[in-house]
């Protein structure tokens, strides 16, 4: 696909990069150079500044309670706002687990430390206690693509009960694992072309389905119409239809 290019911007590599959740970017790559579509990476640590209308996806990855802390100020001071404008004029943004929750509008510790939030999405987290079970194990969710109903598979492992607000509406429904809180049968959250969720694995390779709307949702803000070609992805539908397989 001549001169078609993916623009990418990775926030926080190094610092929020759990459950292999790199992999997320792995997999972007390889579906665009199976069909010819170029692929340009941005990595962008504390101190970098973010512009917003220099990327078609923003992916941010998970991290622990200390990781969060470590680069919240970093977060609200040199990237959210311009994190906001980008999602309000449609770039695709992923957040996984730790991002997703530091995405809201605040995280509340265990401690009763509390965290505030970019605010792109309105949701908020807290954790209910160190005496209190994680949420954790193999999850199965179902999600509506533009083809129609889809699964989505993985693992989730977090302490930390999201509660959506009205701005936002659930990525998916849980079929088994916790999702969102454990209670409300949500998993994730969408804002927009803004997707958050709890699903480690990592989520891309084991969910191409996914994968692919979310590259082509963002090549179309540049892109009007386009549509991906099949690539050979027997291995990635073998390990989804194995993921489902598996019990919690």
């Amino acid at each position: 696909m001549n001169g078609v290019t993916l623009r990418v911007a990775h926030l926080y590599p190094r610092l929020m990069n759990i459950y292999g959740d790199r992999g997320n970017i792995m997999c972007l790559r390889h579906r665009c150079q199976a069909r010819g579509i170029g692929f340009e990476l941005t990595e962008l640590g504390p101190g970098d500044r973010l512009e917003p209308g220099a990327h078609d996806l923003i992916f941010a990855g998970g991290a622990q309670d200390r990781e969060q802390r470590g680069v919240v100020d970093d977060l609200l001071t040199m990237k959210a706002g311009a994190v906001r404008d980008a999602v309000e004029n449609d770039v695709v943004l992923l957040a996984v687990c730790g991002a997703y929750q530091l995405f809201g509008r605040f995280y509340r510790e265990a401690s009763g430390a509390e965290l505030p939030g970019a605010g792109i999405f309105d949701l908020y987290t807290e954790h209910p206690g160190d005496g209190v079970r994680r949420c954790i194990g193999n999850v199965v969710c179902e999600w509506q693509s533009p083809s129609g109903p889809q699964t989505i598979v993985g693992f989730e492992n977090h302490g930390g009960r999201t509660h959506l607000g009205e701005g936002v509406r659930p990525l998916a429904r849980v079929r088994r694992g916790s999702g969102n809180n454990g209670r409300d049968g949500t998993e994730g959250a969408i804002y927009r072309n803004a997707f958050g969720t709890y699903v480690h694995g990592s989520l891309l390779p084991k969910n191409p389905a996914f994968a692919d709307h979310l590259i082509a949702t963002a090549l179309r803000r540049r892109h009007a119409g386009i549509e991906l070609p099949p690539i050979d992805d027997r291995a990635e539908q073998r390990a989804h239809a194995n993921a489902l397989r598996l019990r919690a």
